[in-house]
């Protein structure tokens, strides 16, 4: 964050300095969690279900924090500066919009790159961190912060020094992506998909796009808007805003294209970027080709503002995954190879993943390990199903489910294949992991993945750091 007074911060977050001197200067990181707190720190007091932040204010200040923003009242040494204010999250908000105003001050600042999509939004704000580079230091969001508290503070993240800003927009309804645009004021958004993600809170596919499309609709005349070119409810939004419009896809109207899309043994996709004219081989590092249009979306982001295609193409090729959780490959030293990507699920990305699994097994035994995926509405019971019989299809040797929610999936399979050993069903994450180390054998390749409300997050982690496979034991060389 640049440099703020705590009367600076006071005045933009649209608070009162009650304690501390007004010239305390916040030079430190702004937190939530008092546990990241570090010398010069701001730490935002947040009231929540489980935790009130105002409880470790004085934790926050030990390790560091020299102003604490709450909502009440806090118990901290005498000397540290506190500002209250009425609402934390909007004023956490306001200050991150101030704090921007004044980086884009006399016309410098960091060109700000919005993401929304009901899939992809992370794995892309990976990749655009790497496509950006060329233009100098990216900030882009830790993990998945694409709400109301992780927008500000990805914002709040960016100094003088900043050249992109890439914001992760997520929404839960109406409105939502509306608002954060007004915290981050993008001037580059890219909608990467409308899927059925979330279908339970906003209702229909178009109400969906219609929260999607808030992203373009806010940018600005002098602006750019990628959209996808394969999703007629995302190539539709180029009628709603007045910035530039560059296309992706791999039909042939999009401007920036992906040609002879193949996978490798490990399921890693290959193709040719191709924009204006030219061509550029990328070979992914991620898994799945699924991530073609992540790369597609990232890849035009970055030529449409000046990025060189060779090293939009080099950079491409180059990035890891850079998020726990969404398509993580592990290799066991027993032989197990996990497939983490137990951090967000939907119908859509299940099925990719799906596909995923059996395209990097190259003949081994595949393990579809599965968990509910949440906020689908009235059509969740159907889309489990759908998903349990998909993986049938797609020839998964073993389908383990786990968790109540998630049963259609397992009898979907059952109706869809007479499945008899091939699938099973576990309660829990508990019941799911002693299942799988009496089951799996060296050579295995295990997907995890549910919703991250499921909890099989912790079921992949601990398998990641699981030991020996069941029939590893005396295996010779």
């Amino acid at each position: 964050m640049i440099a703020l007074t705590a009367a600076e911060v006071a005045q933009l977050a649209g608070g009162r300095l009650t304690a501390g001197a007004a010239s305390t200067r916040v030079d430190g990181p702004v937190v939530v969690d008092s546990r990241r707190a570090a010398p010069g720190a701001l730490f935002v007091a947040l009231p929540g279900a489980r935790v009130d932040g105002a409880e470790h204010a004085a934790a926050a200040v030990a390790a560091g924090a020299v102003l604490v923003l709450a909502q009440r009242a806090v118990d901290v040494p005498d000397g540290t500066a506190v500002v209250l204010v009425e609402d934390g999250v909007a004023a956490l908000g306001r200050l991150a919009a101030g704090a921007l105003e004044r980086l884009r001050a006399g016309g410098s600042g960091p060109r700000v790159v919005g993401v929304t999509g009901s899939a992809g939004k992370t794995t892309t704000k990976d990749l655009l961190a790497a496509v950006l580079a060329p233009l100098g230091p990216v900030v882009a969001p830790e993990g998945s912060f694409n709400n109301e508290i992780g927008v500000p503070l990805t914002v709040l993240r960016a100094d003088a020094g900043t050249a992109a800003l890439v914001v992760e927009m997520g929404a839960r309804g109406a409105g939502h992506i509306a608002a954060l645009c007004r915290t981050a004021r993008p001037s580059t958004g890219a909608v990467l998909n409308v899927g059925t993600a979330h279908a339970g809170e906003f209702g229909s596919l178009e109400a969906t796009a219609a929260a999607k499309g808030e992203l373009v609709e806010a940018l600005p005349a002098d602006g750019l808007a990628v959209l996808n070119a394969d999703d007629p409810r995302v190539a539709a939004m180029a009628a709603r805003t007045a910035a530039r419009v560059l296309t992706f896809g791999q039909g042939p109207d999009a401007d920036v294209r992906a040609l002879d899309v193949g996978v490798d043994e490990l399921a890693r996709p290959v193709f040719i970027l191709a924009a204006h004219g030219r061509t550029a081989q990328v070979r992914l590092r991620l898994h799945g080709e699924h991530q073609v249009p992540n790369a597609l979306a990232a890849a035009a982001v970055a030529l449409g503002l000046g990025v060189d295609l060779p090293d939009v193409a080099a950079a491409l090729s180059a990035a890891e995954a850079a998020s726990a959780g969404r398509m993580q490959v592990v290799q066991r030293p027993d032989g197990v190879t996990v497939v983490h990507d137990a951090y967000n699920a939907n119908p859509d990305s299940v099925r990719a993943a799906l596909k995923a699994l059996v395209g990097m097994a190259g003949g081994r035994r595949t393990w579809a390990v599965l968990g509910e995926m949440l906020e689908l509405g009235a059509s969740s019971r159907d889309e489990h199903d759908a998903v349990g019989r998909t993986a049938v299809r797609l020839d998964v040797s073993q389908l383990l489910v786990v968790g109540a929610g998630a049963r259609p999936v397992y009898t979907g399979a059952v109706m869809e294949g007479s499945w008899g050993e091939e699938a099973a069903f576990a309660d829990d994450v508990e019941a799911a992991h002693r299942f799988l180390d009496e089951h799996l054998r060296p050579g295995d390749v295990v997907l995890v993945k549910a919703s991250h409300g499921a909890g099989l997050g912790a079921l992949a982690e601990a398998l990641i750091a699981g030991g020996r496979a069941a029939g590893a034991a005396g295996e010779g060389a």
